[in-house]
């Protein structure tokens, strides 16, 4: 049983009254609900799990739990994630060809949907403050085969300088109190105070002051947290509206009884209604709030010559040589590539021995720490060329001749480990590594018939005594 401060009961006692209130302590005792979403990306994707309970609204994802070690997580055919936080990346709408910002993205399951919404046209930013949770990021993002995508580590001051009104889509998913996810993770408890939700407001307000001079005009902003304050929610969007006049919209995605919606009363602006909650006595899922905030304004084309200029001139420095250019053919041309890298000849540009499709081009990065630009596609070594993991994935998207698939889990444990393993095939050098036939690494195969092991030592997954 959760022991909930008293500050905190006697909040939501005064806030929905006894009976809600005590419906809602009872609920956060309970287990939290588990769920995943399927990778549309992928062109294998029939996972074993079961399928029988969908989470409400939104499309390929069910109640379900997953395991780290399963291939249909190893090869980013499936996300783990709180059915509710599913929400904010779903109604943020994002269509293909558009400039979307994830500026809280760690550990990736927004930026992961976000993405497979882009199908590989425009451009994902994936920020995360956090050193070290942007790994994780990083590793979630290439699991899922996304190659559009600039991974950033950086505050939201030196976003704003680059990339002033450059989105289409801002999706802040901020930092919070964490109400909701007390039962998730009662160690939330320790933190929480009345003092501590209201340092948390204002560094949502700081968050927001640089995110909204990023929004095109007509821009949408997507905000979210996953806590019941009031302070951090209908508060946030009212100062939202008061400040920069910004519109709250309709959300009209969602048709779940099991979603409810803003308090007016707890804001001081109209429209609140609009916003969504969750409550965890709603049984969908963990503690979130969300809302969509459209900038005054209307979309339009910005003016980007001057940024192109200067980036073209310097990224000339970093194009392939025409012996670069076929040291990656020899090993590139024994697969089907998707569409966003058939044209890589043109685009490709590599940078202290790594090859890299850029996501972004015509926009000066200087000032940024970039974890990751676009698709990396190998390392070139001595007269040849090495894929990498994330190509793998990608190569996942699209069916392939040239895998290697296990055939027991013992050989794929094995390769999880790092181990060689014996195959049975006339197949010879890069081959792609598949088990279940979801595709997870690559693999080279010598004269011998030894597939050797390319999966990458960071993601290796120890033995157990």
């Amino acid at each position: 049983m959760l022991n909930l401060p008293i500050e905190f009961k006697d909040k939501y006692q005064k806030l929905l009254g006894n009976d809600e209130a005590e419906k809602m302590f009872s609920a956060m005792d309970q287990e939290s609900k588990k769920a995943y979403r399927i990778n549309p990306l992928k062109f294998e994707n029939n996972v074993s799990y079961d399928k029988t309970e969908e989470v409400p609204d939104i499309p390929n994802a069910f109640y379900g739990e997953v395991s780290g070690q399963d291939p249909e997580w190893v090869s980013g055919t499936v996300y783990s994630q709180d059915p509710s936080a599913m929400f904010p990346a779903w109604i943020a709408n994002v269509q293909a060809g558009e400039k979307v910002l994830d500026l809280c993205a760690a550990p990736g399951g927004k930026s992961t949907a976000l993405g497979q919404a882009l199908k590989g046209e425009g451009l994902l930013v994936a920020n995360e403050i956090s050193a070290s949770r942007v790994k994780a990021l990083r590793e979630n993002i290439e699991r899922w085969g996304i190659s559009n995508a600039l991974i950033t580590n950086n505050d939201s001051f030196a976003l704003a300088k680059v990339f002033p009104q450059f989105f289409d889509k801002i999706l802040v998913d901020a930092p919070c109190s964490g109400e909701g996810m007390f039962r998730k993770n009662p160690e939330a408890i320790e933190y929480w105070s009345p003092e501590y939700v209201q340092t948390c407001q204002d560094r949502q307000q700081e968050i927001l002051e640089q995110a909204v001079k990023m929004l095109k005009p007509g821009g949408k902003l997507i905000y979210s947290t996953c806590t019941f304050s009031p302070e951090e929610d209908e508060e946030i969007v009212s100062w939202l509206v008061k400040n920069y006049k910004m519109e709250i919209q309709p959300i009209t995605m969602i048709n779940s009884d099991k979603v409810s919606h803003g308090r007016p009363e707890w804001g001081s602006v109209d429209h609140l209604e609009r916003t969504l909650r969750f409550w965890p006595q709603d049984n969908l899922g963990e503690g979130q709030f969300a809302a969509i905030l459209k900038m005054p304004g209307e979309l339009g084309k910005e003016n980007s010559k001057k940024s192109k200029k200067k980036k073209k001139d310097k990224r000339n420095n970093l194009s392939l040589t025409k012996d670069e250019k076929e040291y990656i053919a020899k090993v590139l041309d024994k697969f089907n590539l998707p569409k966003e890298i058939s044209d890589w000849q043109k685009r490709a540009l590599v940078r202290k021995d790594h090859v890299f499709i850029p996501a972004i081009s015509e926009q000066n990065l200087k000032g940024l720490n970039i974890v990751n630009d676009g698709l990396e596609l190998g390392i070139l070594k001595k007269k040849r060329f090495e894929p990498g993991h994330h190509l793998a994935e990608a190569l996942g998207q699209v069916e392939q001749k040239n895998v290697i698939n296990l055939s027991s889990e013992e050989d794929y444990m094995s390769y999880l480990h790092g181990e060689t393993v014996k195959v049975d095939t006339d197949l010879r050098g890069f081959v792609l590594v598949a088990f279940n036939k979801m595709i997870f690494s690559f693999g080279k195969i010598a004269g011998n018939g030894v597939l050797k092991n390319f999966y990458p030592k960071g993601l290796r997954i120890l033995k157990k005594d």
